[in-house]
């Protein structure tokens, strides 16, 4: 059990995050005669301990690969925990008769979580969404030498390097550059000055006479409808909806059940049949209303 808490308490780096550094690189690197007897034992056997040495012995490579993602403004503990669920996919599908070493085979699945991760959070709206839009994203990222603009020559190599459109460099360039505004805006300490936010340009329609006429007349002919509707039910169910749904002080399945002797079944079935009655009622009033 201990073991296996060993793992679980590896896999997320927690607030220490150079003890946990520190913690993985201390684990004993596996030979390739240890990492293929580990990988057969696992593939044929289901040896959880096997794949527990896996694990662990792979970890400080998790790590080296989360440092180089560091650019994005993200906390390394949550691109490490990331990676480690990549690490854990890797090993589920490694096969040891392949003859390749397990870094070689979960280098792919460990930066595919990193990815997904980035791309999640490192914007609130997202700049990548295809598959040719995420590669674009991080070649260009590594591809930029500066924080300048590109120029017209360097936008044509990134476009002929990765087989896209120059205008497709450019537009992902934009969303590279481009930053997060809250919607209220920002406000310094003195509180004289307001940073221009959405919110200041949207236009307060609380009042606007011409749209409270609308709502009135909307919500008058609404009424009216309904009432259209419950007029077609029969009386019975015309009262269980008034008593379940209009009433102020509304009755329970039970309490109906028993005013007309029967199942509290059958007045949720009463009730169900009147409902889709004075809805296809509606849709066909508002229909004609319209045509």
């Amino acid at each position: 059990m201990g073991k296996q808490l060993q793992v679980v308490d590896l896999l997320s780096p927690g607030r220490d995050l150079n003890a946990y550094i520190q913690t993985v690189n201390s684990i004993p690197v596996l030979t390739a005669e240890e990492e293929q007897s580990l990988g057969y034992r696992l593939q044929q056997e289901g040896d959880l301990e096997a794949a527990r040495l896996l694990v662990l012995s792979h970890l400080r490579f998790v790590v080296h690969i989360a440092k180089s993602y560091q650019g994005y403004g993200l906390p390394q503990a949550d691109l490490i925990q990331e990676g480690n669920v990549g690490l854990m996919k890797a090993i589920k599908r490694f096969d040891p008769s392949m003859g390749v070493r397990l870094v070689s085979f979960a280098v792919h699945w460990i930066k595919a979580e990193i990815h997904e991760f980035v791309l999640r959070n490192w914007r609130i709206v997202k700049v990548a969404t295809t598959k040719a839009q995420r590669k674009l994203f991080f070649n260009l990222r590594s591809a930029k030498k500066s924080l300048t603009w590109l120029n017209g020559d360097e936008v044509q190599a990134i476009a002929d390097d990765l087989q896209v459109k120059p205008e497709t460099v450019r537009e992902m360039e934009g969303r590279l550059t481009s930053s997060d505004t809250a919607f209220d805006g920002y406000q310094d300490d003195s509180d004289d000055l307001i940073a221009p936010a959405p919110a200041n340009y949207l236009e307060d329609q609380r009042y606007n006479p011409a749209r409270l006429i609308e709502e009135g007349d909307s919500e008058q002919d609404t009424s009216a409808r309904l009432q259209e509707a419950l007029s077609q039910l029969d009386e019975r169910s015309r009262d269980i909806l008034q008593q379940r749904w209009l009433n102020e002080n509304k009755a329970t399945l039970h309490d109906l059940a028993d005013r007309y002797g029967v199942s509290a079944e059958r007045i949720r079935q009463l009730e169900k049949n009147a409902m889709k009655k004075v809805r296809q009622a509606m849709e066909i009033s508002a229909g004609q209303l319209t045509a």
